[in-house]
């Protein structure tokens, strides 16, 4: 493979003018909404008894929000078409609108999994598979700041971090946890690190955070409201719940994964997972101390796994050089890369 061969393939990177520090701290704050409202749309499914129906609901509600941002925000009217050109012209591919799709499958599976497992164990879940995806999606170079190397203190991050896992789940697996059943967040947390990668492209072409959050909920509703009108053209229609922070899951979607998308060209795929992590963890901890929907109490592991993920974190952040993230191409021809640089 030529030197010019890693540039063309990655030609979609580009520098980044948010601080890594500021980008950190909105991703740790996203991953801890993420937690919420996995607590939050696995109420709602249980009070409706569907979590089709609930999963519907709650994206559908964050479409109805930034629908009316859309019609006040022309920024992100324009960017819409600079998404429609880019399509045209071939430098955004269309399954990357589908971002949405895997958004859907994170809600149902908030629905299906989140009350019987506690937020703490689906969010063990979670953390894993966004961890697997982060390093998948990092060397692909998926996401807007290109490909990212395993450097070192990256693969220590990671491994930190699935210890951290394991750690916290070594607890609540004496209590006879359905496996099975966490296999459907775990394959949700892949999911979303592919959202988020693709997400950012979007953003990335249309200069504007809200025109590729509108187009991830876009896609996720229709989804989930065919799932749901199936559901309930087989199984009945249910009734709505009318206790209000029920429908909350939806406009925290917004929030996290607008955040998302604004900061993996900073983070990237891996380091945007394992500061999610942190978020995740700590928030859905403190949850289930304080507001437990489980049976099973919160042991000892699942503190120290949740400690020991924040550690991942900021291992996973270290730089092992001095050279600043750069997209590639920025290098004079010929010039061998170290390494152990980060590259974007």
């Amino acid at each position: 493979m030529s030197a010019a061969e890693p540039a063309r393939r990655h030609a979609h990177a580009e520098r980044t003018r948010l601080p890594l520090w500021l980008a950190l701290a909105v991703a740790v704050a996203a991953g801890a909404l993420t937690a919420l409202q996995s607590r939050i749309n696995g109420e709602l499914a249980r009070a409706v008894g569907d979590p089709y129906t609930a999963a519907a609901v709650s994206f559908g509600s964050g479409l109805v929000i930034l629908a009316i941002a859309l019609a006040c925000w022309r920024p992100g009217r324009t960017g819409i078409g600079r998404v429609r050109r880019a399509l045209v012209d071939g430098t955004l591919k269309w399954w990357m609108l589908c971002g949405g799709l895997a958004g859907a499958w994170f809600v149902t599976t908030q629905g299906l999994s989140a009350a019987p497992l506690g937020v703490a164990l689906f969010t063990v879940a979670i953390v894993a598979g966004q961890t697997v995806g982060g390093i998948v999606f990092d060397l692909l170079g998926l996401g807007p700041g290109g490909r990212r190397r395993l450097t070192p203190t990256r693969v220590a991050g990671a491994l930190l971090a699935l210890a951290a896992i394991g750690w916290a789940m070594s607890a609540q697996l004496e209590h006879e946890v359905p496996l099975a059943l966490m296999l459907l967040p775990f394959t949700a947390g892949v999911g979303v690190g592919w959202q988020q990668a693709v997400n950012g492209r979007v953003r990335q072409t249309a200069e504007s955070t809200l025109t590729a959050t509108f187009g991830n909920f876009l896609g996720g509703s229709l989804v989930l409201l065919v799932a749901a009108l199936v559901h309930g053209l087989v199984a009945g229609f249910p009734a709505l719940p009318t206790t209000w922070w029920l429908y909350l899951g939806g406009a925290l979607g917004c929030v996290f994964i607008a955040a998302q998308a604004a900061v993996v060209r900073t983070a990237g795929v891996l380091l945007l997972a394992l500061c999610g992590v942190a978020g995740q963890l700590a928030a859905a901890l403190a949850l289930d101390l304080l507001l437990p929907t489980a049976e099973r109490p919160v042991e000892a592991a699942t503190i120290g796994g949740t400690v020991l993920a924040l550690v991942a974190v900021v291992v996973a952040s270290v730089r092992w050089s001095r050279h600043e993230h750069r997209a590639p191409g920025a290098q004079a021809s010929g010039e061998k890369s170290s390494a152990m640089e980060f590259m974007q």
